[in-house]
């Protein structure tokens, strides 16, 4: 018969045995492609780095390289989670409608991530749903009748629209209203006011007015867009 010891020493193997199914903190790719978009997303991309990674994930840094090549391997990646959370334009139905529920959801997702508006189309290996991304961007404009020359153009137009007004807003001084009138204050200050009358007509009666949003310009600016390219599409 097993001795006391042996009993109490059984018991206590059966209780630390581990549980079904894979721990929750088991290291993988989609775990180190997450911490590093929330580095990046709170302290930029340029903070980020291989130690810094396995420091948050509590790992040593060689680990990261079983699920990572490098840290492009790692932008590529991170890029491509970005892309899966913007809207792929479906086929069928208005192709005005679909292209500005895209760059819509373009706008949110760089807003969410301001570190990838210069990264989105610099990937030289793209993933697969940066890819799909684009491949349904193309199909939907040349279902919609526009030829591949001006699927080229409407492309290129809506892009140079959509990131650079969020590289623009992401560079503001300001983000609330009341910091619009505070910066808008400071530059009122800082020179005479005849001597740039339009500047400071603009400032004084439309950007420190209540319910001024340099945001709100974005889908003004986006219908013009689409409008344009719709008579381009008009016209054959």
């Amino acid at each position: 018969m097993p001795s006391a010891n042996e009993t109490q020493g059984a018991g206590r193997v059966a209780t630390s045995a581990p549980t079904d199914g894979p721990s929750r903190d088991r290291l993988n790719r989609q775990r180190v492609v997450r911490a590093a978009i929330a580095q990046a997303d709170a302290n930029g991309l340029d903070a980020l780095s291989m130690r810094t990674l396995a420091e948050v994930l509590e790992v040593a840094p060689m680990a990261l390289y079983r699920h990572v090549t490098d840290k492009d391997d790692l932008i590529n990646a991170m890029v491509d989670a970005v892309f899966t959370e913007i809207g792929v334009p479906a086929g069928g139905g208005d192709w005005r409608t679909a292209m500005r529920r895209r760059a819509i959801s373009v706008r949110d997702a760089l807003a969410r991530h301001r570190w990838a508006v210069g990264l989105m189309e610099s990937r030289r290996h793209p993933g697969p749903a940066n890819l799909r991304h684009h491949d349904a961007m193309i199909g939907r404009l040349r279902a919609a009748g526009f030829s591949m020359a001006m699927t080229a153009h409407a492309y290129a137009l809506l892009d140079s629209y959509v990131y650079g007004f969020a590289l623009t807003t992401m560079n503001l001084p300001f983000q609330t209203t009341d910091e619009v009138a505070e910066v808008a204050q400071g530059m009122l200050q800082s020179f005479q006011v005849n001597e740039y009358p339009n500047l400071a007509e603009f400032i004084t009666d439309h950007a420190t007015q209540p319910g001024f949003d340099h945001g709100d310009e974005f889908e003004y600016g986006l219908d013009i867009v689409l409008d344009g390219l719709e008579r381009v599409r008009a016209a054959g």
